[in-house]
């Protein structure tokens, strides 16, 4: 695991996310466990979804570990964000259990870097069910009961890679380009029902999914070219992300997509 540093995640009143339900997915390591993390210790109550149970388990400990005074529970909760009758289930339990759902991060991404010719319309649907449609399915199914208590944060984890390109990887910026568009059609679409839907764009971050990558020296030396900070980002580096659009500092913003890159995109 990569270490935990605390101090980005510090409370204050105008991000406190007291009383709140979330339901974060592919939280049980990477961005998803770092900002199921960072709700928690803002106050909301939290659902961590993933497909491993073991590895839940494991987050939701490492959650409670570093509880204190004011934080919020975690919660394992696995499903399978490709199958829809499992995430509607998985739904249903958290309101069953919970009461309410106020906040969902679609956090669940997969990649296939393949050139046009040798990637096959079928993995192309495959990406696409687990990049767009998965979230497309929670998204409508958490609006419900948000209209209904007529409030509600939605977060898509989109990427640089949704309004940037490179060459093999048309699948994946397909996807994210797309839930990118999703999301400001579902902030017009929800908004006069107390709705936020914001996305957040990842750049280079050392996950674990990147270790291959974060080990490489070549690729250090060109993210120090070609991005404004030169370095990698660290996964709790995200939470101030989350956890602002999350929050009541961010009542007035829906329809946005907050890139958290380094400076990747603003930097040539």
């Amino acid at each position: 695991m990569l270490p935990v540093d605390n101090s980005r995640v510090t409370s204050t009143p105008l991000f406190s996310l007291q009383g709140r339900v979330a339901l974060v997915t592919g939280a049980s390591r990477g961005l998803g466990l770092a900002m199921a993390r960072a709700l928690a210790v803002h106050g909301a109550d939290v659902w961590l979804g993933g497909r491993d149970a073991d590895s839940l388990a494991m987050a939701v400990e490492q959650i409670r570990a570093c509880g204190s005074a004011g934080a919020g529970l975690a919660h394992a909760l696995p499903f399978d964000v490709t199958d829809e009758a499992a995430a509607t289930a998985a739904l249903a339990r958290v309101l069953a259990n919970s009461g309410r759902l106020d906040i969902l991060i679609n956090n669940v991404g997969q990649r296939r870097r393949q050139p046009l010719d040798e990637l096959p319309a079928q993995a192309l649907r495959e990406l696409l069910e687990a990049n767009l449609v998965s979230a497309w399915h929670l998204c409508r199914e958490a609006a419900r009961p948000m209209r209904a208590q007529g409030f509600g944060r939605i977060i898509n984890v989109t990427s640089i890679a949704g309004p940037i390109a490179r060459a093999g990887d048309a699948a994946y910026t397909t996807g994210k380009g797309a839930l990118e568009a999703l999301t400001r059609a579902l902030a017009a679409e929800l908004g006069p029902h107390g709705i936020n839907v914001n996305a957040i764009a990842p750049g280079f971050f050392a996950t674990e999914a990147n270790a291959a990558m974060v080990d490489d020296a070549r690729t250090l030396a060109w993210l120090q070219q070609r991005s404004s900070l030169g370095r990698w980002g660290q996964p709790d580096e995200i939470a101030g992300a989350a956890v602002f659009l999350a929050s009541p500092a961010a009542s007035y913003v829906t329809g946005q997509t907050l890139v958290v890159d380094g400076g990747y995109l603003a930097h040539f």
